[in-house]
């Protein structure tokens, strides 16, 4: 698991540097792992918001049109659903669907159960011979996994296999509405609906219980790079009540960053996923965060997927850089558990779902990356790995 982990730590950093959906084909850092996400970067164009929110929004065939601009067709409820990343398998466990689940990637390991599963993982991304063989009613691609290995999902496509491919995005929001649409996609719209209010409910919480507090300068960083503004790891360290210096220093998306910026930040908390240490260099030594100990590790998995988990990633960080509002939030989130409880349910109706729109598809990069990594940084990455396995 550790190495698992660890890969998957890099292969996020590889992928940052793959073109934007379309591009070329790239290794998959944090993979979807930080592919963030705002209710404007999905998958769903407006018509289908609208036909989402219908009386028989779960009814099908169901059509919907993606971030790759193509229009997907479900002709009747799938029951067997493969997912090429994580956080949509995350997400398949969140709703509690994983029984509909027949293949996933080998880092989606961790989630209980996976072992009854095919591993459908290839060379460098999805192998389309495993996919296949897995016989999958629907196929869910993260934006990260088809800006690695676009030909691959046409080769899906062309067996007449439907497969929806979610746009990146920015924010814990996205993950809300990403968790609500692939409820809708998946025939499991009331499930998929409840678990996002759920996140909902927790990120208000949050804030309310931050509403009087200061908040310090963190920095995420993850083997050289950082999450600057724009990014969904940046919004989980907001959430969690915390500045992000990345941003502060006008660095947008997933970008390497330099010693320089680091002790000119002099970030006051420092994110880590696990296996991925804070460097051991002067610059990193020289901050605050490291002189008091200020030093927040946190499940990869939560930190570096847009999936539900992340409202974890956010309640770590709460916990350790605001205890006295953390505990104030779990206090509020107690009462809000025990006033649901015992407020008597609506009459029983079909769950309406939003599916948000879809942009354009731009060449700014897989999970919110952008610049081309050189040779050079891939293989000091690579013998990194090697040195650690």
């Amino acid at each position: 698991m550790q190495r698992y982990a660890l890969l998957l730590s890099l292969l996020l950093v590889v992928a940052a540097f793959a073109p934007a959906i379309g591009g070329v084909a790239a290794v998959s850092p944090a993979a979807d792992h930080v592919a963030p996400g705002d209710d404007e970067a999905f998958g769903a164009t407006a018509p289908d918001r609208q036909s989402a929110v219908q009386a028989d929004a779960c009814s099908f065939p169901y059509v919907a049109t993606d971030a790759t601009g193509t229009e997907v067709t479900i002709d009747a409820d799938p029951e067997r659903i493969v997912t090429l990343n994580p956080s949509a398998a995350q997400t398949m466990w969140e709703i509690g669907a994983e029984d509909e689940v027949v293949g996933v990637s080998q880092y989606a390991s961790y989630l209980e159960g996976t072992d009854a599963t095919e591993n459908v993982s290839g060379p460098s991304g999805p192998s389309v011979e495993e996919v296949i063989g897995a016989d999958p009613d629907l196929v869910l691609v993260p934006s990260s996994s088809y800006g690695a290995a676009e030909d691959r999902v046409e080769q899906l496509r062309a067996q007449g296999i439907p497969v929806y491919v979610f746009g990146p995005g920015t924010s814990l929001e996205f993950v809300a509405n990403k968790t609500e649409l692939i409820g809708r996609l998946t025939g499991n719209c009331e499930a998929g609906a409840e678990r996002a209010a759920e996140m909902r409910q927790s990120v208000a919480l949050m804030e309310q219980a931050l509403d009087d507090e200061e908040r310090p300068v963190g920095l995420n960083v993850f083997f050289g790079y950082t999450s600057g503004a724009n990014t969904f790891i940046g919004d989980v360290m907001g959430t969690g009540g915390l500045r992000n210096g990345a941003a502060a220093a006008n660095i947008s998306g997933f970008k390497p960053i330099n010693d320089e910026v680091v002790v000119t930040l002099d970030p006051e908390w420092i994110v880590v996923p696990e296996n991925s240490p804070v460097p051991e260099t002067p610059a990193y030594n020289s901050t605050t965060a490291v002189q008091e100990g200020n030093v927040v590790v946190v499940d990869t998995n939560y930190l570096q997927q847009p999936a539900p988990r992340a409202v974890i990633a956010a309640e770590t960080i709460m916990q350790a850089v605001h205890p006295e509002a953390y505990d104030e939030y779990r206090q509020l989130q107690a009462q809000a558990d025990a006033d649901s409880i015992t407020t008597t349910p609506p009459p029983e109706t079909t769950t309406a779902t939003q599916t948000p729109d879809s942009p354009a598809t731009t060449a700014t990069g897989t999970p919110g990356f952008g610049a081309s990594v050189s040779v050079v940084a891939v293989a000091a990455l690579v013998m990194l790995l090697a040195r650690r396995q």
